[in-house]
């Protein structure tokens, strides 16, 4: 009975990790790497400098903008920088007002502001105060190409492998069933 549960939950654990990635490959792929989600953008925190609002590796959700201009002071933003660099940090000062709106930055975790100020058109939107601890470690690695062969071979085998070894079990007990049948006639 124990043995039947077991190997019920572990199909079922098997089955979940497969979807899981076949689900987070294929919104990685789609969207070309920009995974969204009711609309907000989810964006993969690649440093500490935000710490401890946020963790490296964490995903957040960014509520993407076309008006650059309406945040304020103590706002987290996400921006592109020169290099085109995506960058979430907090607002420190508002300088301008309209067109002419720029913002001075800086990550919670660092000592200085940004050395750059942040043109209202280079902002890419807000965050939502929604984070998931180290998915995006998993996000990232689903985008490369190892990733998403990965993800998805390594569930599938090991399903499969578990499928091969159920047959082979249910097998021997027929045989030991058929043998034992045999010996008492």
């Amino acid at each position: 009975m124990m043995k039947n549960v077991l190997s019920t939950l572990m199909t079922f654990l098997l089955y979940g990790i497969l979807i899981f990635m076949v689900v987070i490959v294929a919104v990685s792929k789609i969207s070309g790497g920009e995974s969204t989600f009711m609309g907000y953008q989810l964006k993969t925190v690649l440093s500490g400098s935000m710490e401890p609002t946020f963790q490296t590796g964490s995903i957040v959700a960014i509520e993407p903008t076309d008006d650059g201009t309406q945040y304020k002071k103590g706002d987290v933003i996400t921006f592109l920088r020169e290099e085109g660099v995506l960058v979430t940090h907090r607002i420190i000062e508002v300088k301008g007002s309209g067109e002419n709106t720029s913002y001075v930055t800086k990550g919670d975790n660092n000592d200085g502001a940004d050395l750059e100020p942040v043109l209202a058109s280079n902002v890419v939107g807000k965050y939502v105060d929604f984070t998931v601890p180290y998915i995006g470690y998993v996000m990232d690695f689903a985008n490369s190409k190892l990733g998403s062969l990965l993800l998805l071979v390594v569930p599938g085998v090991g399903l499969f492998g578990y499928g091969c070894i159920s047959i082979w079990r249910e097998i021997s007990k027929l045989e030991d069933n058929k043998e034992k049948e045999s010996a008492k006639a």
